[in-house]
C-alpha cells in the first residue's frame, strides 16, 4: 500500500512572499490540501506559470515547475503534457497573463482538450505592475491606466472557457479553502482541459472586489451554489430560486413545495445551461459558484496517439534520413 502523503511533502523551502491578506495564500493552501488528498507523489506534478503575482506559486510547491514568460504558460504546459502524458500538469495564471497577452494560447488549449488543469487567479487588476486595468476589470474601474474609468467591457473567463471548448469549467472564491480544494480535486480527476476561475482579493490595488460573495454575513444573498441535479436556490433560508421563462432566467420567491418544483435543477452536463449561468452577474442575478460544466470527451493526447498509430499502420514507421533526402527540399544561399 502506498504511503500517505502530507502537506509537508508539498511544501518547498522557499519563503512565501505575497502581500499580507492576499488571496493567493488561500489558493496555495487549497492546492496543497487537494494534492495531499489526491496522494500522487510530488514528482508526478508539474506547475507551469506565466508572469504576475499568481505566477510565483510554483516556487512554493515541492513539485516540478516552470516560471515561464508573460502569457506563454499554456503553450509550455501543452508541450510538457504531450512530452510526458503520465504527468499531472497544472497552469497557474492571472486574469492579465491568461486573457490579455496569453489570450491566444488560452483559446487553443481549451479547444484541443489537452488533459491540463488551468487555475486562473482573478483579482480584476494588474497587481504585480502596481494597479492597471485588466481584461476582467469592470466597466468604470479607475486605475493608473484608466484614470477616468475603464470603457472596455470585461472578459468573462467562464463564458470564454465554455465557448472555446473546455470540458470542465468551474468558479470558486479563494477564501473557501475546503470547497476550493474539492473543486481542484474534481478538476484533476477529469480527463481533458479543466478550467477553474478563482475569485481572489488584491488588498493593495483592488481591495473588496468580491466582498459580496466573500463576506459571511451577506454572501447567501449574492451567491448561487451550483450542485449537480439540485435546484438553483439561494438567499437566506434559500427563499429564492431560478426559473426559465421563454429561455430567460427569472428570480422567483419560494413559498412551498409547488414553487420549488418549478425551479430549474442544475445539470453540469448541459452546456446550454452552463452558458446561461455564466451570464449571471451581480447585481441583477446571484453569482454562480461551483462546477458549471463537465463533459466526457477524449483528451487531445489520446487522440494524437491514435492518430499517429493509424498513420504508422498505413504507411509504416518513418525514416528521417530518407525524408530529408527525398528531394522535397531547397537550398537557400
Amino acid at each position: 500500500m502506498a504511503e500517505l502523503l502530507s502537506k509537508k511533502d508539498f511544501e518547498s523551502h522557499e519563503k512565501v512572499k505575497w502581500c499580507p491578506g492576499c488571496g493567493d495564500y488561500a489558493i496555495l493552501a487549497a492546492l496543497q490540501k487537494a494534492l495531499v488528498e489526491l496522494n500522487v507523489p510530488p514528482e508526478k506534478h508539474v506547475f507551469v506559470s506565466g508572469i504576475g503575482c499568481s505566477s510565483r506559486l510554483p516556487y512554493y510547491l515541492n513539485t516540478y515547475g516552470f516560471h515561464t514568460i508573460h502569457g506563454r504558460a499554456m503553450a509550455v504546459a501543452g508541450g510538457v503534457k504531450l512530452a510526458n502524458p503520465a504527468l499531472t500538469v497544472w497552469v497557474i495564471t492571472g486574469d492579465g497573463d491568461a486573457l490579455s497577452i496569453g489570450g491566444n494560447h488560452f483559446i487553443h488549449l481549451m479547444r484541443r482538450n489537452l488533459d491540463v488543469n488551468v487555475i486562473l487567479f482573478n483579482n480584476q487588476i494588474y497587481g504585480l505592475t502596481k494597479g492597471q486595468v485588466s481584461p476582467t476589470s469592470p466597466l468604470g474601474t479607475v486605475t493608473k491606466s484608466s484614470p477616468y474609468g475603464s470603457i472596455d467591457p470585461p472578459v468573462d473567463p467562464v463564458s470564454l472557457a465554455l465557448t472555446c471548448g473546455a470540458t470542465f469549467v468551474a468558479r470558486m472564491v479563494a477564501v473557501d479553502v475546503k470547497k476550493l480544494a474539492a473543486i481542484f480535486k474534481q478538476a484533476v480527476l477529469h480527463r481533458g482541459t479543466s478550467f477553474v476561475e478563482v475569485l481572489q482579493n488584491c488588498v493593495v490595488f483592488n481591495d473588496g472586489a468580491f466582498a459580496q460573495v466573500v463576506d459571511r454575513a451577506q454572501r447567501s444573498e449574492y451567491e448561487l451554489e451550483l450542485n449537480h441535479a439540485q435546484p438553483l436556490v439561494y438567499g437566506g433560508d434559500e427563499k429564492k430560486g431560478i426559473v426559465l421563462q421563454d429561455w430567460k432566467p427569472v428570480i422567483v420567491p419560494l413559498g412551498g413545495e409547488e414553487e420549488l418544483n418549478k425551479i430549474v435543477r442544475h445539470d453540469k452536463t448541459n452546456k446550454v445551461m452552463a452558458a446561461i449561468l455564466a451570464q449571471f452577474a451581480l447585481p441583477h442575478f446571484p453569482l454562480p459558484l461551483g462546477v458549471f460544466y463537465e463533459a466526457d470527451s477524449p483528451p487531445y493526447e489520446d487522440v494524437l496517439e491514435n492518430h499517429i498509430a493509424r498513420a504508422v499502420e498505413r504507411r509504416g514507421r518513418g525514416d528521417l534520413d530518407k525524408f530529408l533526402k527525398a528531394g522535397d527540399a531547397w537550398l537557400v544561399t
